[in-house]
């Protein structure tokens, strides 16, 4: 598996409520933001606005907060104007990484990332030299104990879902973005408890990386993480699971 995708489950498992919460929200309000000014206020017509909500509402944000959002998205209230921009760069090793960011000054924010990848051993790269190497793809996760093998193969192609596979203690199942909320929507039908859903970019092709070169990669991930900017990061590092579960 992709290191990112397992950095971004084991995180999930790991998440608590505490002084992070602000700058979740700071960020989910971002999403709601760009996705009602690019796609409209209406969530019914507006897949990426409807999984952002879902998001917020999965981290209790007040709908109050949400709706203010989609207001200032669409110009009904006024508020800071975000623009979402997508980074590409190199990390150690060789290591592609994508970033998703939102800002209200794009140069302040490519100075302060360039910062971020030149002080963890890695470079911006130019638009589309690394684009190439993701596909964007929707990954639910379901505990294998709560479900055999048939089942939740059964369930899964029957709301849409285009595969399932085994990873470890889980099954993740794969969607196009487009189904992804039909897929999860059948999964929770069924009543089978999900322990992570996104729509993610999945690198066709992982680096493996470990000792120096795998701790310098994950300081560079989580700096990226931590920018207030930034909504997303994707890479293509494959890296043990003991050496995640460590760096967080």
């Amino acid at each position: 598996m992709a290191g990112h995708s397992k950095w971004a489950q084991i995180k999930h498992k790991k998440a608590r409520v505490d002084a992070r919460r602000s700058k979740i929200f700071n960020k989910l309000i971002r999403e709601i933001q760009v996705a009602a000014r690019l796609g409209g206020g209406n969530p019914d017509t507006n897949p990426r606005l409807r999984l952002a909500i879902e998001k917020a509402k999965e981290a209790n944000m007040p709908w109050e907060n949400i709706e203010k959002a989609i207001k200032r998205g669409t110009g009904q209230l006024e508020g800071v104007q975000y623009e979402e921009v997508v980074y590409e760069g190199y990390g150690p090793g060789g290591v592609a990484f994508m970033v998703k960011a939102t800002t209200d000054n794009r140069n302040r924010t490519t100075s302060e990332l360039r910062h971020i990848f030149s002080k963890y051993g890695g470079n911006l790269a130019s638009p589309g030299s690394v684009a190439w190497q993701f596909k964007e793809m929707g990954v639910i996760y379901v505990e294998k104990s709560a479900v055999d093998e048939d089942s939740i193969y059964e369930v899964a192609l029957e709301g849409g879902a285009e595969d399932v596979k085994e990873e470890e203690d889980t099954w993740m199942i794969l969607t196009s973005p487009t189904d992804f909320s039909d897929v999860k929507r059948t999964i929770e039908e069924a009543g089978l408890p999900i322990s992570s859903a996104q729509v993610t970019m999945l690198p066709q092709n992982t680096v493996r990386i470990e000792g120096k070169t795998a701790e310098s990669v994950l300081k560079l991930y989580q700096a990226l993480e931590d920018h207030d900017d930034v909504q997303q990061v994707y890479a293509n590092f494959d890296v043990d699971v003991s050496v995640l579960e460590k760096a967080l």
